[in-house]
């Protein structure tokens, strides 16, 4: 066993991942204390105020210890983990972990679960990690968020012929010889968000999925026949497809946030949820919008029926395979278009000069629900895209914020919004701006309800928008024509064409 020394040891801190962000919380560590890291390679993710990040390390060598357990808190600046850099890549386990971790025992090195020791170790660790200085020039780590390129995670050898390590999430996985041997790395399947999701849904490995689409991308129709040969065998556990029901603006579920424990009335009378991280800087955002920007807001209620009509027509269209196609798509595309007839409306006020700064792009906003919190991730230059780019771009930003991988740089510079509450079967709402946005659309739950159609009463399906803005910079009539314009196409979608 090689004994390292002091010399040899590289600290990293903690970077500022997002923009001046003083703290992040560490959420997880895909290494341990003897791992063998390369440049490059994601050792841990974190949750600033903004976003969950995955960090990766800018040097290579042996783990010698992590200073903060899961679930820390840990300042910009503090060294979170140190690196033995003498002790290349081939995985030399190391004589003892410093001072801030508890050595672990044998078995503790082949169940990585039983970290009881390490998260004892918080306090004695702030100190002697906040003095620890890196040893030599070293280039600063480079922030990697959602997508991370391709890294291996290796493990301590141990007793037996191979074992196979698999890091989260699933961008690779690695095969790692027990004598020594080359990772062989597994390149991820392409495909677009829509297929993997219902791959998922069919019990579909994408890693044997034979690709058809151009430059070896996976299609729905490969996804299709990959799960067709199984389903005699097994007709009960396969998962059908599921048809996304026509009043309904958008199929996400309604689940209880993963971080915000359950009550149980049996044990306790109350509960104490600690607010940090994004739940906490989103109310912070919340409150200085509301006490800032003088909130207006107009509703309207409209027979949407055809543009539900439209939405099944283009599900159908060759163009539009493989992407998620339903009326938020269409409500997207409207809104766009209503601010290209009414640009003042996309701007921002800027208080220190006292001026309207009148933007000539849009960088849509779409408020996503997710277990961290309310995320607010934008699609950049979306006036630019074709529909069909606008639903990847949707699909794409959706599953992202899903999965809790949206990056900080995902919610900056959002110019307005559009927040979804119908799919919580609720008919409006009055939003509070985004924090720098004059405009917010709130779609409420498309129903099934007697209408006045060409002169008689029919059933038709209808839902209420509600517009807030600012009212600084935006006055009653520019707010009014802009919602007016939505729900016109909406009701008309054929202006999609007149109009654009």
């Amino acid at each position: 066993m090689t004994t390292m020394t002091e010399a040899s040891v590289r600290e990293f801190k903690m970077p500022d991942v997002g923009e001046g962000l003083t703290e992040a919380e560490i959420l997880k560590w895909y290494v341990q204390p003897g791992d063998t890291v390369t440049d490059g390679q994601v050792v841990c993710e974190v949750e600033t105020a903004k976003a969950a990040v995955e960090l990766p390390i800018p040097y290579d060598g042996v783990v010698r210890a992590l200073h903060f357990p899961e679930g820390t808190t840990v300042d910009v600046g503090m060294s979170i983990i140190a690196v033995d850099v003498a002790g290349g890549t081939g995985g030399t386990p190391v004589a003892a972990p410093i001072a801030e971790v508890p050595a672990q025992a044998p078995a503790q090195a082949e169940a990585p679960q039983a970290e009881a020791p390490q998260a004892e170790a918080p306090q004695a660790a702030a100190p002697q990690a906040e003095a620890a200085k890196p040893v030599g020039s070293g280039r600063q780590p480079v922030l990697v968020g959602y997508g991370v390129a391709a890294s291996s995670t290796k493990r301590r050898p141990r007793k037996g012929p191979e074992i196979a390590v698999s890091r989260v999430p699933d961008t690779i996985q690695v095969e790692l010889n027990g004598h020594g041997g080359a990772p062989a790395v597994k390149e991820r399947p392409l495909a677009k968000p829509p297929v993997r999701k219902l791959a998922k849904d069919l019990g579909v490995d994408l890693a044997t999925v034979v690709p058809s689409g151009p430059d070896g991308i996976i299609t729905r129709e490969d996804v299709h026949a990959a799960a067709a040969p199984a389903a005699p065998a097994a007709p009960a556990t396969q998962a059908a497809p599921v048809a996304e029901p026509v009043p309904q603006v958008t199929q996400a579920p309604v689940t209880t946030p993963a971080a915000v424990p359950v009550p149980s009335y049996d044990t306790a009378r109350e509960t104490r949820i600690p607010v940090k991280g994004v739940r906490k800087a989103t109310a912070a955002a919340m409150v200085g919008s509301a006490f800032t920007a003088p909130h207006v807001t107009e509703f309207v209620t409209i027979d949407v029926t055809r543009t539900l009509k439209l939405v099944e027509e283009l599900k159908q269209d060759k163009d539009m395979q493989g992407l998620r196609v339903n009326p938020l798509l269409l409500i997207a595309r409207a809104l766009l278009v209503a601010v290209k007839r009414n640009p003042e409306i996309n701007a921002s006020w800027d208080e220190a000069a006292q001026e309207i700064v009148v933007k000539h792009y849009v960088n849509l906003g779409i408020a996503a629900a997710t277990p961290r919190g309310l995320l607010v991730p934008n699609i950049k230059d979306a006036h630019a895209k074709t529909l069909p780019q606008l639903a990847e771009s949707l699909g794409e930003l959706v599953s992202t914020a899903r999965e809790g991988r949206t990056s900080p740089a995902a919610m900056q510079g959002g110019t307005v919004t559009i927040t979804n509450v119908g799919v919580f079967g609720v008919d409006t709402g009055t939003p509070i701006l985004n924090p720098g946005e004059s405009a917010i659309l709130a779609i409420g739950a498309i129903k099934l309800q007697p209408w006045v159609h060409k002169g008689k009463v029919k059933p038709r399906q209808v839902t209420t928008l509600a517009l807030s803005f600012d009212h600084r910079l935006v006055d009653g009539e520019l707010g009014s024509k802009v919602l007016a314009d939505v729900a016109a196409i909406l009701e008309q979608p054929k202006k999609l064409i007149t109009w654009s």
